[in-house]
């Protein structure tokens, strides 16, 4: 992956974050959400379930809608509002990259039972001392990008780091793969390792 590619969706994905930060900021936002999460609603259906004048209600749609939080769809005379896809910029960064799927942890537990992968943790060596994947080898990315502590070849890598939104693990799949090896990543690191009620070791 080129750096300046790297930084540039790595940017998009964080002010995508930003701008969604902003848009929920405020009771009556998030209000709307939840009910366009029910159903899709018109800027009347809205202003009357939310107890909110029309001319507040178009506002705070179109901040939503600014922040692709909600997209439109025309009926006629009549507009739309409902939840747009706000894990576009995520899965263009995150997923998009990936030629082979993401690991599940359900598929990951059975393929290291089973021999089949070299597990590597890619957060710094702090956090993996912190708690980690039982068997994973600490193999911080900014170590990898220097070419130390490589994992052996003979088998296929899966890396994970902080959850589905570090960019950890997806660049270093994007290194491994360019040095020959075959590699992908957990898709919800190890706090979905974790949050799935599976052991976490501590320690070196």
């Amino acid at each position: 992956m080129a750096p300046d590619t790297h930084r540039t969706f790595k940017d998009a994905l964080y002010a995508q974050f930003a701008r969604i930060g902003h848009a929920v900021s405020t009771p009556k936002r998030i209000e709307m959400l939840d009910l366009l999460g029910q159903a899709e609603r018109t800027v009347s259906d809205l202003a009357q379930l939310t107890a909110t004048p029309i001319k507040n209600t178009s506002a705070h749609l179109r901040a939503l809608r600014a922040a692709g939080v909600v997209e439109t769809r025309k009926d006629g005379p009549r507009v739309f509002y409902r939840l747009a896809d706000v894990e576009r910029v995520t899965q263009l960064y995150l997923d998009g990259r990936d030629e082979l799927e993401p690991v599940s942890a359900r598929e990951l537990e059975r393929r290291m039972r089973e021999g089949e992968v070299t597990v590597i943790d890619v957060r710094p060596r702090e956090e993996y001392e912190a708690g980690h994947i039982p068997g994973a080898l600490s193999v911080p990315v900014e170590q990898l990008k220097r070419g130390r502590s490589a994992p052996p070849k003979s088998r296929e890598v899966v890396a994970y780091c902080r959850g589905r939104y570090c960019v950890y693990a997806v660049e270093a799949v994007a290194l491994l793969r360019k040095r020959g090896y075959r590699a992908r990543r957990l898709v919800d690191g190890l706090p979905g390792w974790r949050d799935e009620g599976r052991t976490v070791a501590v320690g070196s």
